[in-house]
């Protein structure tokens, strides 16, 4: 029956509004509405429940009773466009399509509704068809792109893993925390790098940052961390293994000139070596012009010497490497290195984080683990969140000496 254009009600038989029945997410369907309404990236959430379909939905309902309940001069079915561009946004294929299909039904069941005069006529009804299909379209494309992108990410995540890999529990009698912030998102890892070895001459630990971004500083970063892990299990003298580092350094430029592969690269760089004797008080720390470590005590934050000597890379320019130099080193201090992502984040209004500020003082937590967390939190908060260089943090402090063995 066609309907009058004052009325608002229908002259014939009750009819439905074309909406759908919100289906019942059981444990086991849950994964399957995950695939088919956001495959690919995280879906918008209320709870545990997927909601990506809610705003679609409830627009198509908003539109239909409106137009339902409007007049024959002013009537908002046009409007239904939007439907099936808004699920495509935020919905998977299926349910683009999904949408597409009852965009067409309730498009043409309400159109016929009205008397003839007040019907939008069959180029309005191929344009609507039209909407729908090119939102399926639009929807698989951002699919691909989505998978594309996604592809990006593992590889990246497979280049952090392999530079940057995870420090194990307890190394090298080591409590260990540390977080790496990539200025360079979709990017995942840079030039900045870190680890802890164990080694039976005491646990070597080091922390540095490449000159430079792209994949050329992450190239020279794994050069380096790979000369650290075998130079540190080997060698006996600290002095040696900055040697060794500064050797691997070189070599790694060397090759990339033949290669044509750019620029050389030089490192600053912390290098720590912790002595295996349970009852030393000091550390050993070579310092590549890199900032100065701090020291988390009882007696508070202190700030070790800043490093005077040459980058990794550059020790051929002064004619020597940096010195190894002994300070002390209590056994319930935590040792904390920072990259300039942290020295140097700014504010909006280009001042530098107050780091010291942020640092525990005598009595609060000192543990590894809550002193990354605070710089972390310290750095986001200070630059909102809009890193202007890759930042690494990293805090060591000795485990704690087991009981003493019974005397047999």
């Amino acid at each position: 029956m066609a309907r009058s254009a004052h009325s608002g009600r229908a002259r014939g038989p009750a009819r439905t509004d074309g909406g759908s029945v919100e289906p019942t997410v059981t444990p086991r369907r849950t994964a399957w509405l995950r695939g088919v309404l956001l495959p690919g990236e995280p879906a918008l959430r209320l709870g545990r429940l997927n909601v990506s379909w809610l705003l679609p939905a409830v627009l198509l309902a908003a539109i239909a009773v409106g137009d339902w309940n409007s007049t024959g001069d002013f009537r908002v079915i046009n409007w239904i466009l939007l439907v099936p561009g808004i699920a495509a946004a935020l919905c998977g294929v299926a349910a683009t399509a999904l949408f597409g299909v009852l965009v067409v039904i309730v498009y043409a069941a309400l159109d016929q509704s009205w008397e003839y005069s007040y019907q939008k006529g069959p180029a309005d009804f191929l344009l609507v068809v039209a909407s729908a299909a090119l939102a399926v379209f639009a929807s698989w494309l951002r699919g691909r792109a989505r998978g594309h992108v996604q592809r990006v990410l593992n590889a990246a995540d497979a280049i952090r893993l392999a530079v940057l890999r995870p420090i194990p529990p307890g190394a090298g009698g080591l409590e260990s925390a540390s977080v790496y912030l990539t200025a360079d998102v979709e990017g995942r890892v840079g030039g900045d790098f870190f680890d802890v070895q164990p080694s039976p001459h005491g646990a070597r630990v080091l922390l540095g940052d490449v000159q430079g971004k792209g994949t050329s500083a992450v190239d020279a970063a794994a050069a380096v961390l790979s000369a650290f892990r075998e130079a540190a299990y080997h060698e006996g003298d600290l002095a040696v293994v900055a040697g060794r580092l500064e050797s691997r350094m070189r070599r790694h430029n060397a090759d990339s000139a033949a290669l044509g592969q750019g620029d050389e690269r030089f490192a600053t760089a912390v290098l720590v070596g912790f002595p295996g004797a349970v009852d030393a008080e000091w550390i050993e720390l070579v310092n590549f012009g890199h900032g100065g470590p701090v020291v988390l005590g009882s007696s508070g934050p202190r700030a070790l010497p800043e490093g005077d000597g040459a980058p990794l890379g550059l020790a051929g320019l002064t004619g020597a490497l940096p010195p190894v130099v002994r300070v002390p080193f209590g056994r319930d201090e935590t040792l904390l290195l920072v990259t300039d992502g942290v020295t140097e984040a700014r504010d909006r209004e280009g001042a530098f984080l107050p780091l010291a500020d942020h640092l525990p003082r005598a009595g609060d937590d000192r543990a590894p683990r809550s002193v990354v967390r605070l710089v972390e939190a310290a750095v986001l908060a200070h630059t909102r969140g809009r890193l202007g260089d890759d930042t690494a943090v990293l805090a060591v402090r000795r485990l704690p000496a087991g009981p003493p063995e019974p005397a047999g």
